[in-house]
This record gives C-alpha cells, structure tokens and sequence, in this order.
C-alpha cells in the first residue's frame, strides 16, 4: 500500500490508527491526514495516488457519510477503498455509509486483527 489517508477529527485517533496498522503487519508507505471530510477532500486532490482511505464518521465542517459521497463523486470503489472507522456501530449507520459508497466498516474499539482484516481484500 502506497499513500493511506486517516480522516479523523481526533489526532490521538489518528495516531492510534497509525499505530494500529503497524501492529497489523500492514505495510504503507506513507500516511496522510486530515482532521474532516474537507481536509480529506484537499488531501485526496493534491495526493491522487493515494490507495486507501480510512475515515471516521463524525466529524465537523464535512462528516464521514458526506465525505465518502464526495469522494465516490470522482474515485469508484473499485479503485480507492474507503474504510470506515467509528464508534457509531449500529446498522443504520452502517448501511449508509454502506450505501454511499464505503467498501467496510470496522468499530471504535479496534484491535489489530479487526483492522486487518477489514483491509485485507485492499492491501497487496
């Protein structure tokens, strides 16, 4: 995996996140950030080589749901996998983040093993 983005508006999340996916064997190149789906948008604009995104779904100024839409807008499925990266696990969330666009969903708390294998259809 080249270029991950982290769209979270919690930088301790977004560090934990890092680190998750060291512990997960997961090798990136390098990692990106952005504190909301704004950011993210910016990110993904100046890095088009960017190969994986995860995102939270609460989030100020543009929200995970608004930003996976934004991001399907110019990026298909099939080409920049969107993970999903929040507390609010319930299944209505879920399915809309689903429907807009997000290739998985994985749950506040994580541990290595649910964030890899969320990823691992997505990691060569």
């Amino acid at each position: 995996m080249n270029k991950v983005l982290i769209v979270d508006d919690s930088s301790t999340m977004r560090k934990i996140i890092m680190r998750v996916l060291r512990q997960a064997d997961i090798a990136v190149e390098s990692v990106l950030e952005a504190s909301n789906g704004l950011e993210g948008m910016q990110q993904l604009t100046a890095n088009p080589d960017i190969g994986l995104i995860l995102s939270d779904v609460n989030m100020p100024e543009m929200n995970g749901i608004d930003f996976v839409k934004a991001v399907r807008g110019t990026h298909p499925k099939e080409k920049l996998p969107v993970i999903m990266v929040s507390t609010e696990g319930g299944q209505a969330m879920m399915d809309s983040a689903m429907a807009q666009g997000a290739n998985g969903f994985v749950c506040k708390p994580f541990t290595p093993e649910s964030i890899r294998t969320a990823l691992e259809p997505y990691v060569h």
